[in-house]
């Protein structure tokens, strides 16, 4: 469907970007070939997609919800390690409007291994996303990973190729990939509208505190063990779960990978760039001296043959940039294009803005330190389209081989900052050449039992 026709037939029902929990972002989607029958799919057929919700804390907890407002889904069961947070999601779920109560479960393999789950959503730790997809594709289901989509190069690729053999659907969260309106304006870049670009500048600011880790025994609700999964054991510390682990590298992926993600996977897009020839990272733990071990305060430069990205983060010092917690701003011959959540505003040479447009979900500064739910807008067009890509046998919006060419581009630049150098890297496919200590960092050792395999 032409964009003029999606957007005359958006007019006809009705339906404006703040109705966003139906998914009507797929109606302006260019790679969606939208019809009646996938429409009623997704406004609520009979046939519902089931799904298992695993890792229900924080944004798992919010997706639950998302999930659950989607009139075409039902969850089925929600899964945790963490035997607190089961109930809390079943609720949640309830209050949005689902009238069968869910199952639970604590153990992801036993939930993998029934038959009447379609598909699965996954907010686990970054040490478990990519296993976790793979293991999902074998037993058959459709996967809806978080950002970043693995822990580390190596086990991205197996999962694309997991994705791939096992023809299952794989959608990272990149909810931006389903905004309406930035879509638009990532079109207009496309169309030439800036001329050639060349540069893309990328930015994230908070203002996190000190952290320290005790050692202590594992807390009765918890079972660590299996929180570990496929990373090799390591004593249980208080201070780590459920937030914390970010910033260990046996198991996160540092403010690189855990928020950078998105603004890297909306300049590779805009670029339209795929696997980088060199990168380099500078930085440190700055602000604190306590147990952080990826850095506070980083600068990864990312070259592509055809244009340059560069992202800044600065995790302790929360000063906003063009006035925005988080950003990406595209540079031309003919001027600039900014991009927000769900907006885009485009400048001339000398700065002057000639246009500006936001969603009407997007009406002040953008959500970017709301841990559980940066944006729900999207969140529920994301989950539309992930659903919708599932009734149909298509690719969805941010599927796993376009997350993984984003993932490992920050995955690099952590091994960069890591070995203290640049990294040269094959084009064709991202790996690193001629260099044997950081080569090391492009896979991991995982617990004997727990090797994951296509």
């Amino acid at each position: 469907m032409k964009s003029k026709s999606r957007r005359d037939f958006i007019k006809k029902i009705g339906i404006g970007t703040a109705a966003l929990s139906v998914g009507n972002s797929l109606l302006n989607h260019p790679a969606m070939a939208f019809s009646a029958k996938s429409y009623r799919n997704i406004i609520g057929a009979n046939d519902r997609i089931h799904l298992a919700m695993i890792g229900v804390n924080s944004r798992g907890n919010s997706m639950s919800g998302t999930f659950a407002r989607q009139k075409n889904a039902e969850i089925a069961c929600v899964c945790d390690v963490d035997e607190r947070a089961i109930p809390k999601a079943i609720k949640r779920i309830m209050e949005v409007g689902q009238t069968r109560t869910p199952g639970s479960e604590k153990d992801l393999r036993k939930v993998l291994e029934n038959k009447d789950i379609d598909a699965i959503y996954t907010a686990t730790p970054d040490h478990w996303h990519a296993p976790l997809t793979i293991m999902g594709c074998q037993a058959g289901k459709h996967v809806y990973v978080e950002k970043p989509m693995a822990h580390n190069p190596a086990e991205g690729e197996m999962a694309v190729a997991a994705a791939r053999k096992y023809k299952r659907v794989v959608q990272m969260g990149a909810q931006r990939r389903s905004a309406p309106t930035l879509t638009k304006g990532i079109e207009l870049l496309h169309d030439g509208i800036i001329g050639k670009v060349y540069m893309a500048k990328t930015w994230y600011t908070n203002t996190r505190k000190e952290t320290f880790l005790k050692p202590a025994p594992v807390p009765s609700w918890l079972d660590y063990d299996l929180w570990q999964g496929p990373a090799p054991r390591m004593p249980y510390k208080d201070g780590l779960i459920h937030y914390n682990w970010h910033w260990f590298w046996h198991w996160g992926t540092g403010e690189a990978l855990n928020n950078g993600t998105h603004e890297i996977d909306v300049a590779r897009w805009g670029l339209g760039v795929d696997f980088p020839t060199r990168v380099s990272s500078i930085g440190g733990r700055y602000q604190f001296q306590d147990d952080w071990e990826t850095p506070d305060t980083q600068v990864v430069t990312i070259e592509y043959p055809e244009a340059t990205i560069v992202w800044e983060n600065r995790s302790c010092n929360g000063r906003k940039v063009e006035g925005l917690e988080r950003g990406i701003i595209f540079y031309g011959e003919k001027g600039s294009l900014d991009t927000g959540e769900d907006a885009y505003s485009l400048y001339d040479l000398q700065g002057k803005l000639i246009k500006e447009v936001k969603s009407e979900a997007e009406t002040g500064a953008l959500q970017g330190r709301n841990t559980a739910s940066p944006s729900l807008g999207m969140d529920s067009l994301h989950a539309a389209d992930f659903l919708d890509a599932i009734r149909n046998n298509r690719r969805p919006n941010c599927d796993i081989e376009l997350g993984y060419k984003s993932t490992v581009a920050m995955l690099l630049g952590n091994i960069s900052w890591r070995v203290g150098r640049d990294l040269k890297l094959n084009p064709e496919n991202g790996h690193i050449i001629n260099d044997p200590e950081a080569e090391k960092l492009w896979s991991r050792s995982y617990e004997p039992g727990w090797e994951p395999k296509i």
